[in-house]
């Protein structure tokens, strides 16, 4: 329900909910918060100590700390802290369970991971594997051609792009491989050299990377399975005697798949050619991505390093879907928001319903389990970035449901009119979500240019899975990934 006079700011609504629990006294105790915690922020397993903790940690006025109760002061410092992020604190640890088959993952993947730019002119840089693997890349792609005095380049064959030593990729990689997660590092090595550069390659591989490099098969307990993330340090795949666990072959059918594969060779697919496949035969792929490796990557016509929506292929448990890193917008948005759960460390568990034996998924089919219902309401905002022009934007809130295809897609707040610093939407929303284990949840402010026209202004993904119920805020990025604090959104959060 609305108010007759809503609130000109956030710290307006969270004094409304302040008072609601101190009850008219000036501080609020701890057993209030806790009843708050319960109440309004579904924190169930907090308790006394819980609050005592949090006036620990926000409350600043003696007085009040020592009576173990928080003043309105602190309880802002504490709604506007990491504590009430929309995005579950706990999951920027790995917190998953790290010891199945590399098939049972997500894996951040990077398609020609060496370009900054287009794919037909555009420059290649070691920056490009630096930004690559500080995302937490875990899959970069290296294009070996035959270089002038033996020595291998890295580019986008028979084009204009220009050209890098693939000596200097790889010291990049063994420099800046384990930075941002301790998890093994692939190396998809699209080899196009002779017998005597190739063999140059692999010197390179084992002279710089030593002992990260893996050179032997491990002794893993899982027999005729993937060993697990936890098991291995770097991958190499070609350059035949180093490739143990990711050998490519070509993909001819599911069926010939499941008698001819080895778990150790993975298939390379075209998004085309993928999209038939999960359209066309969706438990199959699940299936196939049960045991096996498959590789997504875009297709030969994105000369401008545009990308594909890569929530399909992950709705099929396709681990490596391969995007162009360089280049921003909704897909990158999504891959991002994926990967940030589970510490960022670039692997995150495929969910059961995509790895069970005994029940067939498929993602293009309308019949699932009860749907969760997500009600959102779009509170207000916060200081939003203004553009250049310095004026004040008209901004609307969009929330963006990505999961199977069969699920609403998004949904507007109405647009406030010229208000960057605090304004006010109070919309309620709902959303039936059918998997919500696959599912990722966007927010995306923009600003109403026209009667059919808006500019992006910032965004925040994340997993449904990471989703925290009760009073959010939600901070917000910039096209290219980066914080815009203090910008944010104030939002209620409930499913069932």
């Amino acid at each position: 329900m609305k108010r007759n006079k809503p609130p000109t700011s956030r710290r307006t609504e969270i004094q409304h909910l302040y008072e609601c629990y101190a009850s008219g006294q000036t501080t609020l105790p701890a057993c209030d918060l806790v009843r708050f915690l319960h109440e309004k922020q579904m924190e169930l397993t907090a308790n006394q100590g819980t609050a005592e903790s949090l006036i620990d940690r926000y409350e600043i006025e003696e007085t009040a700390r020592e009576s173990r109760s928080m003043t309105f002061e602190g309880f802002l410092r504490y709604m506007e802290s990491k504590d009430c992020c929309v995005f579950d604190q706990t999951h920027r640890s790995a917190y998953q369970d790290m010891d199945q088959p590399l098939s049972s993952y997500f894996i951040s993947t990077s398609h020609n991971t060496y370009l900054t730019g287009d794919q037909l002119v555009g420059k290649s840089h070691l920056y490009a594997y630096v930004c690559a693997l500080r995302k937490g890349c875990r899959c970069l792609e290296i294009d070996c051609w035959d270089g002038s005095d033996m020595e291998p380049v890295v580019y986008h064959g028979h084009t204009l792009t220009t050209k890098i030593l693939f000596r200097d990729v790889i010291k990049t990689v063994e420099q800046h491989a384990f930075e941002v997660s301790a998890f093994p590092v692939i190396l998809s090595l699209e080899n196009h050299c002779s017998q005597e550069q190739q063999e140059v390659m692999a010197q390179y591989l084992i002279s710089i990377l030593g002992e990260k490099l893996l050179r032997a098969p491990l002794d893993h307990l899982t027999t005729g399975d993937l060993p697990s993330p936890n098991k291995e340090v770097v991958v190499a795949k070609a350059l035949s005697d180093l490739v143990i666990y990711t050998k490519s072959v070509k993909f001819v059918s599911f069926s010939y798949s499941k008698d001819n594969q080895s778990c150790y060779e993975n298939t390379s697919t075209a998004e085309k050619k993928a999209h038939k496949l999960a359209r066309a035969s969706g438990a199959d792929f699940v299936r196939h991505n049960q045991k096996f490796l498959s590789r997504i990557y875009p297709a030969a016509f994105r000369t401008s390093s545009s990308n594909y929506n890569p929530q399909e292929f992950w709705n099929v448990g396709s681990q490596l879907v391969a995007l162009n890193f360089q280049s921003l917008g909704l897909p990158m948005d999504l891959n991002n928001g994926r990967f940030q759960d589970n510490g960022g460390c670039g692997y995150t568990l495929k969910p059961a319903v995509l790895m069970s034996s005994e029940t067939s998924f498929d993602p293009g089919c309308s019949q699932h389990s009860k749907a969760t219902r997500l009600l959102l309401k779009v509170i207000s905002g916060s200081n939003l970035p203004v553009p250049r022009s310095g004026k004040a934007l008209d901004p609307f809130v969009r929330v963006e449901i990505n999961g199977i295809a069969s699920e609403p897609r998004k949904k507007n707040t109405h647009t406030v009119k010229n208000n960057s610093l605090t304004p006010h939407w109070d919309t309620d929303m709902n959303f039936n979500i059918s998997v919500p284990e696959l599912c990722l949840v966007r927010f995306c402010v923009r600003d109403q240019t026209g009667f059919l026209s808006s500019d992006f202004v910032g965004q925040y993904t994340l997993p449904f899975s990471s989703l925290k119920k009760g009073y959010r805020w939600v901070p917000l990025l910039s096209r290219d990934g980066c914080s815009l604090d203090p910008a944010s959104l104030f939002v209620f959060v409930w499913y069932s």
